[in-house]
């Protein structure tokens, strides 16, 4: 039997050892108990820790993330699951006038140690708000640190570290990618740290900067193009390693940015503005993102035309390096 595991196993196994390490840690949502979430990401931890540390919730997100934020200042570390990031928005209210400024509010004698999961994102055929893919919401929003994996081995570390920080985190997981790959998790005890970008691929000629699903097609693009082409992985989107996009940027000059969400007012409009108000004299062509488009996530017929795929991301590449 395979030690590998895909993000599903990486993300159970992160807040199996978290609880076990800390009982304060506890997971609530919706059938998050008995039968193992939605996509069967708890799947077993309520057999091992019970109903008071593994509780299901009634359907009322506004309720649980409420719940949670009251537990997270009595000094518990509640990890609250929404079964969609679609299914926040009942829950806006809570997190945007409550949970991000409790800091604040008590200047300090309260913290809310605690994080929000659900899956995100479109590829796999979902009914209308179940493919929804509005991390900038959450990202705009001071207070709110958003992290989003894309890979089993950073969905095990960042989530232990989304456990451990004494901030509130919205933990985003891309579905689509939920199973496609394995990997053997890194031994000890791990983390990843929050606020930290990978490369993913080095090169020389243009920068495409991605995360979460979308990075299937943005490296199977750097593979299949004969441009030189340095990936990297966000994995934060608040707070943004922007050093580590700069730095590649000036060296190469040329940057594509990639994301699902639509364009207007997306996380990639904030990545190119910030390099061209620091780097447009290291630029050699305009900043080119690719993206969703402007409108409701379409239904299954067109899911495929609205994701960008390893196609289009050439095109952009194609497109600043030959500019």
């Amino acid at each position: 039997m395979s030690d590998k595991k895909n993000m599903v196993e990486a993300l159970n196994t992160a807040m199996d050892e978290e609880m076990e390490r800390d009982e304060d840690v506890l997971v609530m949502g919706e059938d998050v108990g008995e039968n193992g979430g939605v996509f069967r990401v708890t799947e077993g931890l309520h057999d091992t820790y019970g109903p008071e540390r593994v509780i299901d919730t009634p359907l009322a997100e506004s309720g649980i993330v409420s719940t949670a934020l009251g537990m997270a200042v009595y000094g518990m570390k509640p990890i609250a699951e929404i079964q969609f990031m679609g299914f926040t928005y009942p829950a806006f209210d809570q997190i945007i006038s409550h949970v991000s400024r409790i800091r604040n509010r008590s200047r300090g004698d309260y913290n809310a140690q605690m994080v929000i999961r659900a899956p995100y994102g479109g590829g796999i055929h979902a009914p209308e708000h179940h493919s929804e893919s509005t991390e900038a919401l959450y990202a705009h929003t001071p207070g709110i640190k958003v992290v989003i994996p894309s890979t089993p081995t950073d969905a095990y570390g960042l989530l232990k570290a989304a456990i451990r920080d004494p901030d509130p985190v919205c933990f985003w997981e891309p579905k689509k990618i939920y199973r496609s790959s394995k990997e053997k998790l890194p031994d000890g005890d791990h983390t990843t740290p929050i606020g930290e970008a990978a490369v993913r691929e080095e090169g020389e000629d243009v920068t495409v900067i991605s995360w979460g699903a979308m990075m299937e097609p943005t490296l199977e693009a750097a593979e299949q193009t004969d441009i030189d082409v340095e990936v990297i992985d966000l994995r934060t989107i608040s707070p943004m390693d922007f050093d580590t996009v700069q730095e590649s940027v000036e060296k190469t000059g040329r940057a594509v940015i990639v994301h699902e969400a639509p364009k207007t007012n997306g996380v990639g409009a904030e990545i190119s503005a910030r390099i061209t108000e620091n780097d447009i004299l290291h630029l050699k062509a305009p900043v080119k993102r690719v993206t969703g488009f402007d409108t409701i996530f379409p239904q299954y017929q067109l899911e495929e035309k609205y994701l960008p795929d390893s196609f289009r991301v050439q095109r952009a590449i194609r497109t600043v390096y030959d500019f």
